[in-house]
């Protein structure tokens, strides 16, 4: 069977596709009876709107595109919930996009969103600083189009948008110091995501806290992971496991493999090594013993990014200023670290 259209209604009542659009929509503009007559012949039919020619129709999808670099990312998965949740209470769907830390797929990605299959866009992009020149382009496409952009954590001024950001610098400067003040000062990072400007950010604050301590910075205690890289060669070949006592590590699946790695090696978890990462999940959470872990409260990120983004397309915030907001992290203290009872003992 054929799906019933606006069309084939009219032609059946030899009526212009308009009256029966308007009657449907249960228009002032049709009379009564014509209105009964072509609702209950709808309805008997089975006839359901085309939302995609509907949407065109208004220039409304009501759906945001978000994009994000790591689906298997316990952080962007809280974003991602904290999106959802609140495009559904505004009456929102969501496209969700995973770039999987390709550039060339976020370029695919933002060309299919500009093509007007979203009112807004929400994205943490995977550009990495030097990249960002020849990238902004695409973002510039969207905002051309007047498709409202909203980044989040991994952000970029060269582009004018409302941006929400976590206090990266305060992250590493808050992990370093529980190091500090538990006992450990040979320290070391363990960065995943070198090419991403909230690493340097972290970096940042592991210095800052570093330098109030008078201990001095070694660029060669920070390893830089790509994403084809060997974690236990790169640890080998750059660090002496046995000088260390603390490792800070930038993200959740990582910092559980380095944690597995010490003990393959014969490391005791804190007693040896203490270890903090990044994004406080489940892993952390199981893990043996648990993590103490920053925690960058993803689900609130993706609820601010999304109301904001919502306000935009619906006029609420159109002539106000960008902003960025900036929301701050927490410690979540564990077992991989070592209490001030043990390090007095």
């Amino acid at each position: 069977m054929n799906k019933l259209t606006l069309k084939a209604i009219a032609a059946h009542f030899n009526v212009s596709v308009s009256t029966v659009s308007k009657a449907i929509n249960d228009s002032h503009e049709i009379s009564e009876e014509l209105k009964v007559k072509i609702r209950k012949f709808a309805k008997q039919n089975h006839y359901k709107p085309n939302r995609v020619a509907l949407n065109l129709l208004n220039r409304n999808t009501k759906t945001i595109g978000v994009v994000i670099p790591n689906i298997l990312n316990y952080f962007f998965v809280q974003v991602l919930f904290g999106i959802e949740q609140v495009a559904d209470e505004r009456g929102y769907s969501i496209i969700t996009c995973s770039t999987n830390e390709s550039l060339g797929k976020e370029v695919k990605i933002l060309d299919f969103l500009c093509s007007g299959s979203v009112d807004g866009v929400i994205i943490s992009t995977v550009a990495g600083e030097a990249q960002l020149s020849e990238h902004i382009a695409h973002f510039q496409e969207l905002l051309q189009k007047q498709i409202p952009l909203v980044m989040f954590d991994r952000v970029t001024e060269m582009i004018e948008c409302d941006k929400v950001v976590v206090d990266d610098i305060e992250a590493g400067y808050k992990a370093t110091k529980h190091f500090l003040k538990t006992g450990c000062r040979a320290l070391s990072i363990i960065n995943p995501i070198p090419n991403s400007s909230i690493g340097r950010l972290r970096i940042e604050g592991f210095k800052r806290a570093l330098e109030e301590q008078d201990i001095p910075f070694d660029s060669d205690m920070v390893v830089s992971l790509g994403a084809d890289d060997d974690l236990e060669l790169a640890i080998s070949l750059s660090l002496n496991l046995k000088e260390l006592n603390g490792i800070l590590v930038f993200d959740e699946i990582t910092t559980v493999k380095v944690m597995d790695l010490l003990r393959s090696k014969g490391f005791l978890i804190p007693k040896d090594i203490s270890v903090i990462g990044f994004t406080n999940g489940e892993l952390s959470r199981y893990a043996s013993p648990p993590v103490t872990m920053i925690s960058q409260h993803g689900r609130f990120i993706g609820e601010t990014s999304a109301n904001k983004l919502i306000d935009r397309i619906e006029g609420k915030d159109d002539k106000a200023k960008f902003e960025t907001k900036t929301i701050k992290t927490s410690l979540v203290v564990r077992q991989s670290t070592l209490s001030m009872e043990q390090q007095n003992s």
